[in-house]
This record gives C-alpha cells, structure tokens and sequence, in this order.
C-alpha cells in the first residue's frame, strides 16, 4: 500500500467514526419511540411515517458504508452509490411534509391548541436544508474534500430528531430542546472543526460557514419556537402548503 493511500485512510477514519456515531445516535434515540413498539407490535402510524423512517435509517446506513468503501478504497461502487444517497436524500425532502403534517394533526387532536402548528416550521427548514447540502455535496463530487463535508453535514441535520429522543432516557434534564437537539447534536460540527484544524491547519471554508450556518438556523429556532410570530407563521404555511 503506497504513502498517499495509506494517509487518505488515516483521514477517512474520522468519517467513518462519524458515520457510526450516527448511527448509534439512531438506533438509541429512536429506540423508545419506534423500534421497541414495532418490536411489540404498539406502534400505531400512517404508512407514509414507515416510508419516510426507512428513507431516513437508509441515508444514515448508506453514509456508513460509504465511508466503508472508502477507507476501503472503493472509490467505483462509492460512485455508483451516490445515485442511491439521491433517491433516498429526495425521498425524505419530499416524505418531510406529510409527516410534518401527520405530528400537527396528531398534536391538534390531543388537544394542544395553536401552539401544535409550531413543528412544522422547523421540519420543512430542516428538510430544504438537508436536501440543499446533499445537492451540494453532488455538485462538488470531484472535489472530495468539500464532497465529504457537505455529506456529513447533511447527516448531522437529519440526526437531531434522534438526538432530541434522548430526553426520553434523561427526563430530568431541562430544556432537552437545548442540551440535545442543539448543544449535543451540532457538538458533531465541532469535532469536525477540530478535525480540520488538527489536519489542514484551519478550519475548511465548508465545514466552518456551512457548519455556522446550521448551528446559527437551528439556535434561532430553538429561540423562537413556538413565540408568537413563529406559530403564526407555521399556521400560515400549514394552510397553504398542507391543509
């Protein structure tokens, strides 16, 4: 094995142990809440919430083995697996809004009032975001290390529903909304900076402004959530976009 290919492997490492934090985070945060009641037969949801979990487990499982194949320097079938990451990476985008849709609906029958319009806000934003770091890292396919970047931060996006199912094995934590589904889940943003200064010497321009970028959209959402003016404007999109 040559000099370049065995530093390539040594920088890939840090991916893959990304990829398998991610998925530990999955499988943990939705352990309570969807694999152990499909276990037991419990879990009661549309067919279109299935659809969209299998579409969000299989970007994760595929981020995994893409990063598999290329510690592996399986840079071919890495290729060809990238029309997959596209299919699934549009199937949750598209998948995003009914399920937004099944939680209001959900929440309005419980009887939570306006203030169940409130989700959705954020699931679209999280969904276009996810999707537009995915078309980015497509795009920057021939530059493999901003490809690699704008694929893990996508990941980071579509994990901090699991990431904020934590609470459920720490109830009394307060404000989980905070500690789990920010400070925790975009922690991740942070190794990758350490990472990049540890092995360039600075923080690349993809993970530094990409990565301030979701941490500064999902800090004013943790903010302003449910606020006044946000519920309204949820409400809003819910009766154009979904009602």
């Amino acid at each position: 094995m040559s000099t370049s290919i065995q530093n390539q492997n040594g920088r890939s490492a840090f991916f893959l142990i990304m990829s398998l934090t991610g998925l530990a985070a999955a499988f943990i945060g939705f352990g309570k809440t969807f694999f152990l009641p499909v276990a037991r037969g419990s879990f009661q949801a549309p067919f279109i919430i299935h659809f969209h979990g299998a579409f969000a487990f299989g970007w994760i499982i595929l981020f995994f083995i893409q990063a598999v194949l290329i510690r592996r320097s399986r840079y071919s079938l890495h290729a060809k697996l990238g029309i997959l990451g596209l299919i699934l990476a549009a199937g949750i985008a598209i998948t995003l809004f009914p399920t937004g849709k099944f939680v209001v609906d959900r929440d309005l029958a419980t009887g939570l009032g306006d203030s169940a319009y409130s989700s959705i806000l954020g699931t679209i934003v999280s969904g276009l975001l996810f999707f537009a770091l995915v078309i980015a890292g497509i795009w920057n396919r021939n530059r493999p290390d901003f490809h690699k970047r704008f694929m893990l931060l996508a990941t980071i996006v579509v994990l901090w529903p699991a990431w904020f199912r934590f609470r459920h094995y720490f109830p009394s934590i307060p404000h989980p909304e905070i500690w789990f589904a920010l400070v925790l889940a975009d922690s991740l943003i942070l190794f990758l900076w350490v990472y990049d200064w540890i092995n360039l010497k600075k923080i690349h321009p993809v993970s530094l402004y990409a990565g301030l970028f979701i941490i500064l959209e999902q800090s004013i959402e943790v903010w302003a959530f449910d606020r006044p003016l946000w519920r309204e404007f949820a409400k809003e999109l819910y009766s154009w976009v979904l009602a």
